[in-house]
């Protein structure tokens, strides 16, 4: 590993940090703008399902691209991408064609740019970190995530109050040609070995050879269903305990704000948590803890009736959410061999990015026949004995050992 890693992993942030940065401002905006414009269900929920389908559809064909071809030119091109599409629609506003279609259109083009960087950056890390700082840099990464996050909403609903919404698309077209030029101009780090091999498989047969390694790789594929069901049963606690914050504690705008900025405090501190602990020795023991302490607090959500309480159960959900992602994260990079990373990391991708929204086809139709409460009491109870699934599957315990130091 070359000795300068610490200068490019701070690079890489720095450039992933800005880029974020602007990319939520807008898809804040977007998301706020539908709102105010149409008050319409029906569109949010276009626009939901344009942010999701695109990343469920193209992720696995994008993992591809991350194991044959240079990752950062990947990465570039996605944020190009994606700049490049804003650029054109804060024109078309500005020309004066304001169509809420022509937003959703540019929630899916983005949504393709997500597609193409999620594998791509998780394959890339192992290639800019030395093996034992991975869950550090992976825990920081996720801390400076979850500080956008906060800031970023509050931010864009300051401005739009303020300035138009072609000034955010304009903001968000900077922040990537800024981040685009830090890895292009600064960013030095040798391709892996598969991208400067000649390709003699085609495309499909390496797509398919994905699929068959994770069906074949003891780990990754017991992890995957977990993932798949737990994603699935978090559906509720992710998009509808807005809905259930208006109908049982009043549909004040700060409560709703309120509940964003708790949870979002909350991943912060978990990221600070896991940077500067780590986990447990096992990682699946960390992981285990964070999918029990997420089904009670779901579980708690359905049966607090005051508040403030309730606020203090969903800080500790987002401060759990890191404890999950950090050590699962750190165990692809560690237990998939480098050829194969971009496309597991797409297939994750794949079934994150569509789970929640089939969970979503089940309970949304339930919120209307059946109190939320009682949905977030049942998923609850099902994820915390879920998490047992962890404890108890010799492959996974056995995979989540620390590496021997040689």
């Amino acid at each position: 590993m070359n000795i300068g890693w610490k200068k490019n992993i701070i690079l890489f942030l720095v450039s992933q940090t800005i880029s974020l940065f602007g990319s939520s401002l807008v898809q804040y905006a977007i998301m706020w703008h539908i709102t105010l414009k149409s008050q319409s269900g029906v569109m949010m929920t276009l626009a939901i399902v344009c942010g999701f389908l695109p990343t469920l559809f193209l992720s696995p064909f994008a993992g591809v691209w991350a194991d044959r071809y240079n990752r950062k030119t990947l990465i570039m091109v996605s944020d190009s991408l994606i700049a490049l599409s804003t650029l054109v629609l804060a024109i078309l506003f500005l020309l004066g064609h304001y169509s809420l279609w022509l937003l959703l259109v540019m929630s899916a083009i983005r949504a393709l740019g997500s597609a193409i960087q999620v594998p791509a950056v998780g394959a890339f890390l192992p290639q800019l970190v030395p093996a034992d700082k991975l869950t550090q840099v992976n825990a920081t990464n996720g801390t400076i995530q979850a500080l956008v996050m906060l800031l970023s909403p509050m931010l864009s609903g300051a401005l739009l109050t303020m300035a138009s919404i072609e000034l955010i698309f304009f903001i968000d077209v900077i922040t990537a040609v800024i981040a685009v030029l830090v890895l292009l101009l600064f960013l030095h780090v040798p391709v892996h070995t598969k991208a400067l091999k000649k390709q003699t498989l085609s495309y499909f047969r390496d797509l398919s050879d994905g699929f068959n390694y994770i069906r074949s790789h003891g780990y990754v594929k017991r992890f995957f269903l977990f993932c798949a069901g737990f994603f699935f049963l978090a559906a509720p606690v992710a998009f509808l305990t807005p809905l259930q914050v208006t109908r049982s504690f009043g549909n004040d705008v700060w409560r709703l704000t309120a509940i964003e900025i708790t949870f979002s405090i909350g991943m912060m501190l978990g990221g600070i948590i896991m940077t500067s602990w780590g986990g447990f020795k096992n990682k699946v023991h960390t992981m285990t803890l964070s999918s029990l302490v997420i089904g009670v607090c779901t579980f708690a959500l359905g049966m607090i009736p005051v508040f403030w309480i309730y606020l203090i159960f969903m800080g500790v959900v987002g401060i759990a959410m890191p404890v999950f992602n950090t050590p699962s994260t750190v165990l692809i990079q560690e237990k998939v061999e480098a050829d194969f990373l971009g496309r597991v990391f797409g297939v994750l991708g794949m079934i994150s990015s569509s789970m929640m929204p089939l969970g979503m086809l089940l309970f949304g139709p339930l919120a209307d026949i059946i109190m939320i409460e009682w949905l977030l009491i049942g998923t609850g109870l099902l994820m915390f004995i879920q998490g047992f699934f962890l404890l108890g599957n010799k492959v996974l315990i056995e995979a989540g050992k620390p590496i021997p130091k040689l």
